[in-house]
């Protein structure tokens, strides 16, 4: 069986809050380069999504604009991933993200999810075996990765199932 990744990414800085839509709301400068920077550090991973999970968010997808040229710039000529705006990400919880990664194809060995606190870090932590898992909590922070891999089909995603393997914060 071939291993199969999940990169998990907390969205980068976003504006504060205001009277408009949360919805509508847009990374600020230093969340532009985060993204950028989110992107590059992937890129030196050898890190290269097959499929991409994204919130409809405007935040959520800025930051896979600033993640998806970095990668592009770092890997010339080769194809972009399929990329899929999920409102359920930016409105659902953590049921619905399982939910989700259930339903990928087993040709696809690298996933992407582009999301929101608390749900990201929730799905991250929900992940970990008992047998990793060191009962410290593990939230992500704005441009925040966590890398999961494990063996096995993707419609056997469940809490305790991906092993995690790296984390890193992103900043530009």
């Amino acid at each position: 069986m071939t291993a199969r990744t999940l990169v998990i990414l907390r969205h980068a800085k976003a504006e504060a809050p205001t009277d408009d839509p949360d919805f509508d709301r847009r990374l600020t400068t230093r969340g532009e380069t985060d993204a950028d920077a989110a992107g590059a550090w992937l890129a030196d991973e050898r890190i290269r999504p097959d499929l991409v999970f994204c919130s409809s968010a405007a935040r959520t997808r800025q930051t896979w604009q600033g993640v998806s040229i970095a990668l592009a710039q770092a890997h010339p000529g080769q194809p972009a991933p399929e990329v899929r705006y999920e409102k359920s990400l930016y409105s659902g919880g953590r049921t619905e993200v399982f939910d989700l990664l259930r339903t990928v194809s087993d040709t696809v060995r690298t996933v992407l999810l582009v999301g929101h606190n608390p749900t990201v870090s929730e799905v991250s932590v929900l992940l970990v075996p008992d047998e990793q898992w060191d009962g410290r909590q593990v939230e992500l922070r704005t441009s925040g990765l966590a890398v999961h891999r494990a063996e096995g089909p993707w419609s056997a995603t469940e809490p305790g199932s991906m092993s995690l393997v790296e984390r890193h914060t992103a900043r530009g």
